[in-house]
């Protein structure tokens, strides 16, 4: 009996001594790209390891001596293989495309993001995502139909459909679903679509997360020609054809927009009749606007009854948009170097005594070498008077 008894003990101090974080080896852990803002403390408790095993699996002399872009072996994430990258989740992705994207289950999705359910995954939200440089990643080809099957439209997409299969994650015996989206392997050689609609081979928002007071363009790239429509925090945007087959809009962010999440919606329609209408939260975070120096002014220039109307005075002037595009260049400063500026746009401002509750409109530069000002871009003046708080 002693002896079964010792064999017993000794497997258990073995277990209870083994270090959770080492069960793959050093050459096969995944690895993190440290971001702005990052210490060893927030990263290990990022991904739950302790800090000592972070230090002795990278062999850091210095464990103050990180920078950002520096790569750092993550031991105890079974499973997960390859370069951890932070990156903004795009519009229309869910857990579920990701985790099929990038390998990898949801679990481990939510285990290295800590995010406890699919529900609070919003575009713009920055997660770290594997990068498995063996697999690659893998990329929508095509959207199912109703009657179709899984071997029909892999051999149309020249695709072995097992190999689907094993990238949808799915079995045999699995009903295909209208309207699912068919992955295969990005080095396929098939034009890729969006998991918004088989229109839209892609969207750029930038950036993301969208910022108070910025501006945001945003790309679509179709397989055919669309004709565009939305909004963006419930303003409507409008689109240019920049190229066959890509559009581009541009709106403004209102600097005092409540930090949190914004509506996007896109809707479009193909000659052939085709349509989608697609509708996303996305992130918008705060500009960091500072607070300028409290103002003394005349109290008519923050009367709401001189204010409104002069507000939606320049509403009007500035609310069509027109077909043609005057300016070919990057804007330039207005003024000759070297630049001064007194204030910038959005800085907070108080009036007469009251709450930091405006912002500055515009930018105010000095003079600083002379007198030449100079129109920052080609365009047409659509409006020139005098103004009570405008001037």
């Amino acid at each position: 009996m002693l002896r079964k008894l010792v064999p017993f003990l000794l497997i258990l101090f073995l277990l209870a001594n083994t270090t959770p974080g080492f069960s793959q080896s050093q050459d096969d852990l995944p690895v993190y790209i440290v971001q702005s803002g990052d210490t060893l403390n927030i990263i290990a408790q990022r991904f739950g390891v302790p800090v000592n095993n972070l230090i002795q699996s990278n062999n850091l002399a210095n464990p103050d001596a990180i920078s950002v872009g520096m790569p750092l072996k993550i031991p105890g994430l079974t499973g997960v293989h390859g370069t951890l990258k932070t990156q903004p989740v795009s519009l229309g992705e869910t857990f579920k495309s990701l985790s099929i994207r990038y390998h990898v289950s949801q679990a481990i999705l939510s285990r290295l993001n800590r995010i406890t359910s699919p529900q609070e995954l919003y575009a713009g939200a920055s997660l770290v995502l594997p990068q498995d440089n063996d697999k690659g990643s893998a990329v929508a080809r095509a959207e199912m139909t109703s009657g179709q099957s899984l071997l029909a439209v892999s051999v149309g997409l020249n695709q072995n459909p097992w190999l689907a299969q094993l990238i949808a994650q799915r079995t045999p015996n699995d009903p295909i679903l209208a309207g699912e989206i068919l992955y295969a392997r990005a080095q396929d050689p098939k034009v890729e679509i969006s998991s918004i609609s088989p229109l839209i081979s892609k969207i750029q928002i930038n950036p993301l997360p969208i910022i108070q007071g910025g501006t945001i363009s945003i790309r679509v790239f179709t397989t055919q020609p669309v004709v565009l429509a939305g909004k963006l925090i419930g303003k409507e945007l409008h689109f240019f054809q920049e190229k066959e087959n890509q559009y581009v809009a541009l709106q403004g962010v209102y600097a005092l927009a409540n930090a949190g999440l914004s509506s996007f919606q896109l809707k479009g329609t193909a000659l052939s009749g085709s349509s989608f209408d697609f509708e996303e939260m996305l992130i918008l975070k705060s500009g960091f606007f500072p607070n300028d120096p409290p103002l003394i002014v005349d109290p008519t220039t923050i009367d709401p009854a001189v204010t409104k109307p002069e507000d939606d005075q320049i509403a009007k002037i500035i609310a069509p948009a027109t077909p043609v595009k005057y300016w070919s260049k990057l804007f330039r400063i207005p003024v000759d170097s070297p630049v001064c500026y007194k204030s910038t746009f959005g800085n907070r401002r108080s009036y007469n005594g009251g709450p930091f509750n405006s912002f500055h409109g515009g930018t105010d530069f000095g003079v600083c070498a002379n007198l030449n000002i100079f129109a920052p871009a080609d365009g047409v003046v659509v409006f020139a008077g005098p103004l009570t708080v405008r001037g």
